[in-house]
């Protein structure tokens, strides 16, 4: 029975060390102190937020997140767009343990499918950085020079397909393309 106990809680501890720990988001549009208010209230709003912090002048929230929350990046791009404004960049930080990454390879972590672009073949261990690449979370024009780093048809969708060789998720899941920054 011990031994199970101990098992279980090396499991939580486990999983509490993969997750979401913060997100950089820079949104576009913002005019003055009220928009920035704005977007903070309603990515407040989302029961999974810790803390946001916004710097005005450079157009940017950090957002926390309570400790093992699941956090959904389309939410927050909706809740920035809901208040009226678009993400121009989203940053995900996130610790990882032991996650074997390869360029234009998906990796499930978490339960979230990311497909890693423009990165070299390593292991990724601790706090790590990934911009979202998809559309909605990058400029047009960058969304474009990306689409040049695959041929896989999922970054265009932003959803799994014929085309994702992972044989873990089923077409339609939704997968973030990132690199590491």
């Amino acid at each position: 029975m011990q031994k199970l106990l101990i098992v279980f809680l090396l499991l939580f501890f486990i999983k509490a060390d993969a997750q979401v720990t913060k997100v950089s988001l820079q949104a576009s549009g913002l005019t003055c102190s009220m928009c920035s208010n704005a977007i903070n209230k309603s990515l407040k709003s989302l029961d999974v937020v810790e803390n946001v912090k916004a710097d005005v002048s450079a157009s940017t929230f950090e957002i926390s997140f309570k400790s093992g929350s699941t956090v959904n990046f389309d939410l927050l791009k909706k809740k920035v767009e809901d208040a009226g404004f678009f993400v121009a960049s989203m940053v995900v930080i996130l610790n990882v343990n032991q996650v074997e990454v390869s360029n234009d390879a998906h990796v499930d972590i978490l339960g979230t499918m990311y497909h890693f672009l423009n990165t070299e073949k390593k292991q990724l261990n601790g706090e790590v950085n990934f911009k979202i690449l998809d559309k909605g979370f990058v400029s047009a024009k960058e969304f474009k020079k990306n689409s040049k780093l695959t041929s896989m048809s999922c970054y265009q969708t932003g959803y799994m397909g014929a085309c994702c060789k992972d044989k873990k998720s089923k077409p339609g899941t939704r997968i973030y393309h990132v690199t590491i920054s």
